[in-house]
């Protein structure tokens, strides 16, 4: 797969990681409460919170019509939560915001289901992960289409960001009672409850459960019959008997070509029940499929697979790909769409029939794109791609020539067939790695980001107008860093098919490639650091499966590289902001700081005896003030140096940091306020200190919290109380002071 297209999201289920990881490296000591000690809850400011705009950026896995009420669609994400589409202001708005720190594991939705007697419910299953270190699921529901919940924690784990992730949906209402919902899992079976969500009991259901497997992959209501898609081998589709209980659909189809059911749809005019599959779950890995017709009165089957895969494409490529999405039109009779998916020769289409799947018109040939508001579509290049990932496609009940369909970055749609653009407004999903807020220029913050490498934010309320970095463009970005004393110069680092770094001198509006890198760089490009005068560049490596090589130096903006055999094998190097020959290093190993003085070529031990064993313990330098350094060491606290990192002190006021940066002082020439994740009660929340860490505010409430947002965080030095949050999955949020 390309490394400037979406993807490296990572699949735990196989045990092979595609790329980067899209996860927090949590671990049960995080889970600890607060010390009894720490009683006293941070106070309160009232903050706007926004999202900095780019658009999507993130696999949308399925979007929900509501089938009786005009303009009122849902969508999920894998890893970013769920949106109600608000046909008044063509957006979509975030309905899972609330979860919180301890909760990060329920930002992905594994599926969602409205009840069409009584349009203002809603249902999400919730569960990023299925593995052991992962929490269980959860199920919430809302009689107000999603603007408050009730919660009912399940005793099993749902994967919303594991292979099949695009498959479902797994959770459907019965047509016959309101009141009953069904939940299908991927480890543990099915599971019903008989008093709309509230409580859940296992039902029976055969086969029985794959413990690395798919399970059931698709429940479907065709009438008043539900069916369910099996994706562990043996008979693909069940179907629930008046009696209660399931047996496999006879005379389905067999064979490589619809071994795992992705999606279903019912034309409840022509009774028609339509099945795509495809050999492998998806988003990836697929390269056969089919689409079957099963007539629900006389139970004949039929394959409508618009193209069978196995072909050459024009370029003499094998033409490899799966069936995804599927949607029938409520106002059409027959008339239906299907989607490709991991189709990377030929790039994916979605086909549209109707006549019930006799004959099939690819609408991708005649589609004319405009993602003007969404630039970074374009990938660097001139031309954006009709779609990937392409496992999810709706058509709008009340509107035939409405169609959308979710791909891996954004959910693109039309009013008429042949003109798309996207459709994401207010959805954002970005996975946010670094975030820096220059001091002056017309962007007050560049961004790097998992998938789509970095951003030059010329406003917050647009999507950046140059899309993507370029010189080279980047997959999943590893690091990013300015000059302080010449903050028109700006480095990065990512994942590449080229270069995997790049410098700019023009603040981050354009970029130049190294011209040449280590070897290592092409594997494990990590952090990076630019001394205060921009004149040392310090490239730690880190291979995404964790293991670690000898970082590199230069003086000439990439040209030439030598190792430095003293600094910490993985650790994130540290430039001072105000002398150019300081560098600094903390060693999770050994819990120590290491430091320089001769411009980074040799490293020396400094304070020791601080926490060891995370890698996610960090240090930063606050702004303006040579030798003053931060730690955040999880649950171990914050420390606070103002001697070069000699010495470390505890700060009282919190027990908990997990990421810290710094903003505009409170007053001029003060000391710069200091932003962190942190905790000084139960709650791990946003906090700024305008007093040096002696006492905390908290800035985000209840209604912000975003699950996991222990990556990143900065101020902005020209806007005092202003901060920029990352979030594993809502892209970037910022606020400012009421």
């Amino acid at each position: 797969m390309p490394s400037h297209q979406p993807g490296r999201r990572a699949v735990l289920a196989t045990g092979v990681v595609a790329g980067l990881a899209a996860w927090p490296a949590l671990s049960a000591a995080e889970a600890v409460a607060a010390p009894a000690s720490s009683t006293k809850a941070a106070a309160a400011q009232r903050h706007r919170w926004r999202t900095a705009v780019i658009g999507g950026t993130g696999f949308v896995t399925g979007v929900l019509f509501h089938p009786r009420v005009r303009g009122l669609a849902y969508a999920r994400t894998d890893i970013g939560g769920a949106y109600r589409w608000n046909s008044r202001t063509r957006a979509w708005v975030p309905l899972t915001d609330h979860l919180g720190w301890d909760d990060w594991n329920l930002l992905g939705v594994e599926a969602m289901a409205v009840d069409p007697h009584h349009p203002d419910r809603l249902y999400l299953a919730l569960g990023t992960y299925s593995q052991s270190w992962s929490e269980n699921g959860a199920v919430l529901r809302s009689e107000d289409r999603g603007a408050t919940w009730s919660r009912t924690d399940l005793p099993v784990k749902l994967g919303a960001n594991e292979d099949g992730r695009g498959a479902g949906e797994r959770l459907v209402v019965d047509p016959a009672d309101s009141d009953t919902l069904w939940l299908g899992t991927r480890h543990d079976g099915l599971w019903k409850s008989a008093d709309r969500g509230a409580t859940w009991a296992r039902s029976a259901f055969a086969p029985e459960p794959v413990a690395s497997g798919q399970g059931i992959t698709l429940l479907v209501a065709a009438g008043r019959t539900l069916y369910a898609g099996w994706g562990d081998g043996g008979p693909a589709l069940h179907r629930r008997r008046s009696d209660g209980t399931w047996e496999p659909v006879p005379g389905q189809p067999g064979g490589a070509s619809a071994r795992v059911p992705i999606r279903a749809a019912h034309d409840d005019a022509t009774r028609t029940l339509y099945v795509t599959y495809a050999d492998a779950p998806g988003p990836n890995g697929q390269s056969d499929g089919s689409v079957h017709a099963l007539n629900t009165v006389t139970g004949a089957w039929k394959d409508v697979t618009p193209v069978r895969p196995g072909g050459t494409t024009s370029g003499g490529a094998r033409d490899a790909f799966g069936y995804g999405g599927v949607a029938v039109d409520a106002c059409r009779p027959g008339t239906l769409v299907v989607s490709t998916n991991n189709r990377w020769a030929d790039i994916d289409t979605v086909f549209r029939s109707t006549d019930g799947g006799r004959t099939w018109r690819s609408l991708k040939e005649g589609a004319v794109l405009d993602v003007s508001e969404t630039p970074y579509l374009r990938w660097g290049d001139s031309r954006p791609k009709f779609g990937w990932w392409i496992q999810t496609v709706a058509i709008d009940p009340f509107d035939s020539h409405h169609v959308v369909y979710g791909t891996g970055a954004t959910l693109y749609g039309t009013r008429d067939l042949v003109h798309w653009a996207p459709e994401i407004r207010g959805l954002e999903e970005s996975a946010v790695r670094q975030l820096v807020s220059p001091p002056e220029g017309t962007a007050h913050l560049i961004s790097g980001l998992a998938d789509i490498g970095h951003m030059y934010h010329d406003s917050l309320t647009a999507s950046p107008s140059l899309g993507m970095a370029t010189g080279p463009v980047f997959g999943t970005a590893t690091g990013l860093a300015t000059a302080a004393l010449k903050p028109s110069y700006v480095v990065r680092t990512g994942w590449s098919d080229s270069r995997n770094g790049a410098w700019s001198e023009d603040g981050g509006r354009t970029w130049r490639p190294f011209t040449s890198q280590p070897e290592i760089a092409a594997t494990a490009p990590g952090p990076i650091a630019a001394g205060a005068d921009g004149r040392t560049l310090l490239w730690s490596f880190v291979h995404w499966d964790g293991s670690t090589h000898a970082t590199h130096l230069s003086t000439d903006n990439g040209a030439t590289w030598a190792e430095v055999s003293t600094f910490p094998r993985g650790a994130t190097p540290v430039a001072d902001p105000l002398d150019p020959q300081r560098f600094y290093a903390y060693d999770t190993v050994n819990g120590a700081v290491v430091r320089s003085v001769d411009g980074g070529r040799t490293f020396a031990p400094a304070a020791t005896g601080l926490p060891s064993g995370d890698v996610q313990f960090r240090i930063a330098a606050a702004p303006g003030r040579s030798g003053h350094l931060w730690l955040s060491a999880k649950w171990n606290g914050l420390y606070r140096s103002t001697d070069g990192g000699r010495t470390f002190t505890k700060v009282a006021s919190c027990w908990a940091s997990y990421t810290l940066g710094f903003g505009r002082a409170a007053a001029d020439g003060g000391y710069p306020a200091v932003f962190q994740v942190g905790a000084v009660d139960q709650t791990t929340a946003v906090l700024r200190s305008d007093d040096e860490g002696a006492s905390w505010v908290r800035i985000n409430d209840d209604a912000h919290q975003w699950g996991w947002i222990g990556e990143t965080i900065t101020g902005d030095p020209r806007i005092h109380g202003r901060v920029y949050l990352g979030t594993n999955g809502r892209g970037i949020q910022y606020a400012d002071p009421v």
